[in-house]
């Protein structure tokens, strides 16, 4: 399958096959990266499927604290091209590995406000077990693997830079710094 990226008005996308369901052509694969608030709605839309018996859906929200630090808001760095090709083979991996019918994963690129989304990932399959398998397995492997930095900005004005995953990855750095302390994680 083609991984070429599209990009639009809404972000840029690698969508891999098609299927038919409700009438309508929909993608068998879609992963992409955005910088505008994440449509739960839209993303369920693309994956439910009238042979789907289980839709797993999960929403990554910004939190307001941070080891009991007020968080401000959290910002996401990026290299769209490697990002969305390494997004494209976890979705291909967990579609074959748990025989579903569909994968969605989007994340959202920028600044993430407290109380928004910051990616969203569904699967769609025939039966619940490997729906609820599929879509925790595709989740953890999007931490561990996806080349995304998050900034968590807190609200007395420092910042840190981690790797998207838990706990890992930390370069402290003033929100207003030229310079990141330590480390080659992108700057916002």
């Amino acid at each position: 399958m083609s991984t070429d990226i599209t990009t639009t008005s809404e972000g840029s996308f690698i969508i891999l096959g098609t299927r038919s369901a409700f009438g309508k052509s929909k993608p068998v694969i879609t992963v992409g990266l955005t910088t505008s608030p994440l449509s739960v709605t839209s993303v369920l839309d693309e994956v439910k499927d009238p042979r789907a018996g289980a839709v797993v859906f999960f929403a990554g929200t910004t939190r307001d604290n941070f080891d009991n630090r007020p968080v401000s808001h959290l910002t996401y760095s990026a290299y769209p091209p490697l990002t969305l090709r390494t997004m494209s083979t976890i979705a291909s991996t967990i579609l074959e590995k748990h025989g579903l019918i569909s994968v969605y994963i989007i994340h959202r690129l920028g600044e993430v406000p407290i109380g928004e989304e910051s990616i969203l990932v569904a699967v769609a399959a025939p039966h619940r077990k490997a729906a609820w398998r599929a879509g925790e397995e595709c989740l953890e492997i999007v931490k561990e693997k996806v080349e995304i930095w998050k900034k968590e900005e807190f609200a007395d004005g420092d910042g840190v830079w981690r790797e998207n995953r838990e706990g890992k990855g930390v370069v402290k750095v003033k929100v207003n710094e030229e310079e990141i302390v330590g480390g080659d994680i992108p700057k916002s």
